[in-house]
C-alpha cells in the first residue's frame, strides 16, 4: 500500500477514535504494551488534597485466606457509573475543542435527552470555532448515529467529529485533553465523572430531569443531590418548568444561576403523515423498565378503556412504542402491536401517523413524546405532576389529567373525539406554541455560554 494512504488512513483512524484509540491500536500492532494509568481515588476532586495511594499487596501464599478488597475498590465497584474520567494533557497546537461525555450515543440512547445534548453542543462547536469530540462511557460510539441526528436538523460543523471511548469499564485507559478543552455533560454521575480531572469552570451540565428521581432514598440519591447542590457548575435546564421545580424543591441556586431552554420540533421532522390503511391509530409510550414512564399503571387505564367502550378495537389500532414490552392480549382479546428500536428518522414518522397518544412520566418533566406527538398534529393524554399542571403552553391538543382511573378514562375519551373532530384538531395544532428549529430554542444557550465572563468566553 502507497506511503500516502497508510498516511491518509492513519489520520482517518485518528479522528474518528482520538488520540489514546490512535495510540492503542499502532501498539497493538507494533506489539508493545500500553502504559498504565493510575487511577484517582474518588474523593480527588480539583482544589482538594489527594488520599494517600495504597501500597500494593504481596501475592497470598497457598492456602492462605482471599485477600479482603479495600473500602475504596468497594466504592468504585458500587458506583462504577461514575468512575473519574481519566485524561492526560496534550499541547493544543492552536486547535479549539468541546467534548460531550455521555454513556452512549447508540440506538435506543440517542433519543431525547442525548440527542438534545449532543445538537446543543455541535452548536456550542459551531458558534466557538471549535472542533466536536464524542466521549462515550458504556459502549463505542457508532459515529453514523450522530451525523443521522445532525443532517435530520440541518447542522452542520466545519471540522470532522471526533470520538473517544472512556470505558467506565477500564477506567485506567486515559483519553487526551488540551489545557482549555470545555467539556459538556448529560447527567449527575457523568458529570461528578468529569469533574474529577476537569475543573468546574470548563464544564457545561445539560440537566433534563430531576434526577434525583431516579433513585429512592438511598447513596445513589445523595450523591445526585450532591452533585447538584454543588456551587459553581454552569447548569443549562431543559424546560422552565424543569428549573422552576428544582428551584422550589431544594436548589434555590439553580434559579439565579442555572438558565432554562425550550426544546425544538421542526416541521420538516414533525408533521402529519397519512396512516398505512386509513384506521386511527392510539399510541401508547411504553417503557416497562423506566418505571416513571409508569407502564403497568398505564396498561390497566387502557384495558379498562376497552373493557367500557371507550377504545372501539375494531376502529382503532394500538401501537405500544418503546422498549422491552412484554407480550400480552387486551380483554378482549385483541393484541397491540409492539414497535421497538426505531431510529430517530423512523420514529418521527410513525408519529406523524398517530391520532391520539398516552404518553405517561412520573416526574416534573414532560417528557419528550407527548411534545413529539403534538408536533405531529396528534392528540395526546399525559398526567399532571407536581408545578406540572397542563401542557397546553405548548399545544391545547395535549390534555393532562389527575393520576387515577376515572380521570385518565374520562380524559382519554375527551382525546379520542377530539382526534376526530378534525377542524377542532387542527385549529389547536395551528396555535401551538413549539419552537419551531433548533438554532432559536438554543439561542439563549449558545449566547450565554460563548461570551461569558468565564472560562466558556
Amino acid at each position: 500500500m502507497p506511503v500516502s494512504r497508510r498516511l491518509r488512513n492513519a489520520l482517518r483512524y485518528w479522528r474518528l477514535h482520538g488520540t489514546r484509540g490512535f495510540l492503542d491500536e499502532l501498539r497493538r500492532r507494533l506489539g508493545t504494551p500500553a502504559p498504565v494509568f493510575t487511577l484517582p481515588p474518588l474523593e480527588a476532586l480539583p482544589g482538594t488534597a489527594p488520599a494517600p495511594a495504597t501500597p500494593a499487596s504481596p501475592p497470598a501464599p497457598p492456602g492462605a485466606p482471599a485477600v479482603l478488597p479495600t473500602a475504596r475498590q468497594l466504592l468504585a465497584t458500587r458506583f462504577g457509573h461514575a468512575v473519574p474520567l481519566s485524561v492526560f494533557p496534550v499541547p493544543r497546537g492552536g486547535q479549539k475543542r468541546i467534548s460531550i461525555v455521555t454513556d452512549s450515543i447508540n440506538q435506543g440512547s440517542l433519543f431525547g435527552g442525548v440527542g438534545t445534548a449532543m445538537i446543543l453542543t455541535a452548536l456550542l462547536a459551531a458558534s466557538r470555532g471549535a472542533r466536536l469530540r464524542v466521549v462515550t462511557r458504556t459502549e463505542r460510539a457508532l459515529p453514523a448515529n450522530l451525523h443521522t441526528v445532525l443532517a435530520l436538523y440541518g447542522i452542520t460543523l466545519d471540522s470532522e467529529v471526533e470520538f473517544a471511548f472512556a470505558s467506565i469499564h477500564s477506567p485506567q485507559a486515559a483519553i487526551d485533553v488540551f489545557d482549555d478543552e470545555l467539556f459538556v455533560t448529560t447527567s449527575w454521575w457523568t458529570t461528578e465523572a468529569t469533574l474529577s480531572s476537569v475543573a468546574a469552570p470548563r464544564i457545561l451540565y445539560v440537566l433534563q430531569e430531576d434526577e434525583r428521581m431516579f433513585y429512592p432514598g438511598g447513596d445513589d440519591h445523595l450523591r445526585c443531590s450532591q452533585l447538584l447542590s454543588r456551587q459553581g457548575l454552569h447548569i443549562a435546564v431543559n424546560t422552565q418548568g424543569l428549573l422552576d421545580h428544582l428551584a422550589s424543591s431544594g436548589l434555590p441556586h439553580l434559579a439565579s444561576t442555572a438558565l432554562a431552554f425550550e426544546p425544538a420540533f421542526p416541521a420538516h421532522v414533525y408533521r402529519r403523515r397519512p396512516g398505512p390503511d386509513g384506521r386511527r391509530r392510539l399510541l401508547y409510550y411504553a417503557r416497562p423498565n423506566h418505571v416513571r414512564n409508569l407502564f403497568y399503571f398505564g396498561l390497566d387505564v387502557l384495558d379498562r378503556a376497552v373493557a367500557r367502550g371507550i377504545v372501539d378495537t375494531s376502529k382503532w389500532d394500538i401501537l405500544l412504542v418503546g422498549a422491552h414490552i412484554p407480550a400480552f392480549q387486551f380483554c378482549d382479546g385483541t393484541t397491540a402491536r409492539r414497535v421497538e428500536g426505531l431510529a430517530w428518522p423512523e420514529y418521527a414518522e410513525l408519529a406523524g401517523t398517530i391520532d391520539v397518544g398516552l404518553c405517561l412520566m412520573y416526574t416534573p418533566h414532560p417528557s419528550y413524546p407527548p411534545l413529539d406527538l403534538a408536533a405531529s398534529q396528534a392528540v395526546v393524554v399525559t398526567n399532571r405532576f407536581g408545578n406540572k399542571q397542563s401542557l397546553s403552553s405548548y399545544c391545547d391538543n395535549i390534555l393532562s389529567a389527575d393520576l387515577e382511573l376515572d380521570s385518565m378514562l374520562a380524559t382519554l375519551q375527551q382525546a379520542l373525539r377530539l382526534a376526530e373532530d378534525e377542524p377542532e384538531r387542527r385549529r389547536r395544532f395551528e396555535a401551538h406554541r413549539l419552537q419551531p428549529d433548533w438554532q432559536t430554542a438554543l439561542a439563549p444557550v449558545v449566547e450565554r455560554w460563548s461570551k461569558g465572563s468565564h472560562a466558556w468566553a
